[in-house]
């Protein structure tokens, strides 16, 4: 599980619109954005979208439409990808597979009775990122002329590590454990915003993008990101579960009383007689210590303009092997060729139907 600290942060975020971002280059958590796609590019029953050999197309759609969206208020994307994860996180990664089983039986049950409403609800939480979808993303971006870096470990430390660096102005992620590895700007919702129906209910919101700055986060609670993180250990994170009956705001009440991970320790210990099922300064290590690429400036820019725009070889790609519109496509890849910084490659007529 993701650290939740959404009761901590609600305050302190900000509306931003995407004019505002115009100009930025944007970290781009891959997994987290991916899974999204995953999760709301549905069928009415929460079947995702599939090409006529049976492979999920769901996330194809989101990275096409949702990138050339951030293109178009001149938002500079890269795409972070997961590396091997932390063996800490093994039992988090056990944990979500058991219950995305549960979720596919409960899916295909809610089917065969005939409950939409409820398969729908039950695919999402049975969303699965295979490697044929990770290796089908980067192709598509590759097709595309857009920059993604495999991290060595977890994206959002890759992410935050470039933030750090300058390199981009914020990690665009869903999750709060960008914080915890430094980000100093993290944006919500940038690739899903627009109307949505909420699960199991007749009614739409509107989802608009959001900004977090981190020193603003740590001023309004009173501590340090050392103290965050130490927060975030006990009420769980991707790498130790919490301790029962800690909350955020418990937990914030104990850094601020206890200012030393090996004091909350035993202080855990003695108030609820319990140990942490990881150790915390291990956990405590991957947050400020994470696996990284060392990216300089030069390497950056060189990341950055790596992948060139190809639209004859996206086209195949998206219509061909995946079977979407021809001219959903052709106007995708007309779009996309206003931003190609290649101007040669602007005229795609000439092989288009």
């Amino acid at each position: 599980m993701a650290v939740d600290i959404s009761k901590l942060v609600n305050e302190i975020k900000e509306p931003i619109g995407f004019e505002q971002l115009g100009s930025k280059t944007i970290a781009i958590d891959a997994y987290n954005t991916i899974y999204q796609f995953l999760s709301i590019i549905r069928q009415p029953d929460g079947s995702p979208l599939v090409d006529s050999k049976g492979r999920v197309t769901s996330h194809l759609s989101g990275l096409l439409y949702r990138t050339i969206n951030l293109l178009e208020y001149r938002i500079t994307p890269v795409f972070i990808f997961d590396g091997i994860p932390p063996v800490l996180k093994q039992k988090t990664l056990m944990a979500r597979a058991n219950a995305r089983r549960e979720a596919q039986e409960q899916w295909e049950r809610a089917r065969r009775e005939g409950q939409i409403a409820e398969a729908r609800m039950h695919a999402v939480a049975s969303t699965k990122i295979t490697k044929e979808v990770i290796e089908s993303s980067k192709e598509l971006l590759r097709y595309m002329g857009i920059a993604y870096l495999q991290a060595p470990s977890e994206g959002e430390a890759q992410a935050a590590a470039l933030a750090r660096k300058g390199l981009a102005y914020a990690i665009a992620s869903q999750d709060y454990d960008s914080f915890l590895f430094g980000a100093d700007v993290v944006i919500r919702n940038l690739t899903i915003s627009g109307r949505r129906k909420l699960p199991m209910r007749n009614v739409y919101v509107n989802t608009t993008p959001e900004r977090f700055v981190l020193e603003k986060l740590l001023t309004h609670l009173g501590i340090s990101r050392k103290q965050l993180i130490w927060l975030g250990i006990l009420i769980g994170t991707d790498f130790n579960g919490g301790i029962d009956k800690v909350g955020p705001m418990t937990a914030l009440k104990i850094v601020k009383e206890h200012n030393d991970l090996d004091r909350i320790i035993n202080y855990v210990r003695t108030k609820y007689n319990t140990d942490f099922d990881a150790d915390p300064h291990e956990v405590e290590a991957i947050f400020l210590n994470p696996d990284v690429q060392d990216v300089g400036q030069a390497q950056f820019d060189e990341m950055m303009s790596a992948n060139k725009f190809d639209p004859e070889k996206a086209m195949k790609f998206m219509c061909n092997e995946h079977d979407f519109s021809l001219e959903r496509i052709e106007a995708a890849m007309e779009k996309l060729g206003q931003f190609s910084a290649d101007k040669g490659q602007k005229d795609i007529n000439k092989w288009l139907r």
